[in-house]
């Protein structure tokens, strides 16, 4: 449900209204009953699902069954903030979900929207989703990435501060999410041979080292690995008429050097109906690519396209035909150095 004080409930009740979209599967909700109920009463919804207990939750044969944590506090519709409550709360409805599908009892993990300042007031560790479900699943290799409309971006960095990623950036990072994103658009997507473009870190893609070189000193050695690999790559290409082909399904997958170049013409033009995948992780995991709002909690404003797409795409992932074992590619030693950041004056 994410975070308790968030758009969670509101969201997932609206969304799975839907009986089309509940035709789809079996859904266990982990979260809380108070708050789902009040939920559907602001939305005029008529209960559609049936409580458990969350230590009592087994397999569902049929319909939505909220795992109910009765043993935390509701923080009510009127809280609207982040709060070590709802950060533990949250991270409560996680674990028990990661535990659910290791056991085999789920396919497929959907995550509602939790606030990072809530888990960092609960003593999390890592920023986020991403993060933290790469230390549950010992996964050395993950990549966030959003579907929104014909396109599919994976991102070279994620939750990074911009300065910050001068120290970070190497061959590896960018030669990771073209990996990945390939292996998941031949997996998921059944694309024979994904066409694949690559973004430039700098302005105009560095305008043949004017504006930088990383482009031709890490950019384009990875995209060389990549190729060697059998990838189809190309790039790179400046973002700001990169996105436009994009746009128009020029290309099956996009990389971005870094959270807001691909997050922000995926929002752009599907904020409603866009949806955060995790790459790399050996379980489905789909996500809304909002945040809690907390300015609209219990207005019953909230839209569900962004948790109706998510669940749709779950649901397409888990009953995708058995594809055959990832092609193992070693990942390339990565020789070069990030650039050093200026010492301050």
């Amino acid at each position: 449900m994410g975070d308790p004080a968030g758009i969670g409930a509101e969201v997932i009740v609206k969304a799975l209204a839907d009986p089309e979209l509940r035709s789809r599967g079996r859904f266990v909700v982990y979260g809380l009953h108070e708050m789902l109920a009040y939920a559907a009463d602001q939305a005029e919804i008529n209960p559609y699902w049936f409580r458990v207990p969350h230590e009592e939750i087994d397999v569902v044969r049929s319909g939505v069954v909220v795992a109910d944590f009765d043993d935390l506090p509701s923080p009510g519709p009127g809280c609207r903030q982040a709060t070590s409550e709802g950060g533990y709360a949250s991270l409560r409805f996680l674990d028990e979900a990661i535990a659910a599908q290791k056991a085999k009892r789920l396919d497929a993990i959907v995550t509602g929207p939790i606030h990072k300042i809530s888990w960092k007031m609960a003593g999390a560790k890592v920023p986020g989703h991403t993060e933290y479900l790469a230390e549950a699943y010992r996964a050395r290799r993950v990549t966030m990435a959003f579907v929104g409309g014909r396109m599919r971006v994976a991102l070279a960095s994620a939750h990074v501060g911009l300065f910050e990623l001068r120290n970070t950036f190497t061959i590896g990072r960018v030669f990771q999410p073209i990996d990945l994103l390939d292996d998941w658009l031949r997996r998921y997507w059944n694309i024979e041979s994904p066409r694949i473009a690559v973004c430039g870190l700098n302005p105009h893609a560095g305008e043949e080292g004017r504006f930088g070189d990383e482009e031709s000193r890490i950019i384009e050695p990875a995209m060389v690995m990549a190729g060697e690999l059998g990838i189809h790559v190309e790039g790179p290409f400046p973002a700001d008429t990169l996105f436009v082909k994009a746009a128009k399904g020029h290309y099956d997958g996009v990389v971005a050097m870094y959270h807001d170049q691909g997050l922000m013409p995926i929002k752009l033009l599907h904020f409603d109906s866009s949806v955060n995948v995790t790459l790399g992780l050996p379980a489905i995991r789909t996500s809304v690519d909002h945040g809690t709002a907390f300015d609209i909690v219990g207005r019953n404003l909230a839209n569900p396209g962004s948790m109706q797409a998510a669940i749709d795409l779950a649901c397409r992932m888990a009953r995708a035909p058995v594809a055959p074992e990832s092609r193992r590619r070693p990942m390339p030693k990565d020789k070069s150095t990030p650039t050093p950041a200026k010492p301050q004056q």
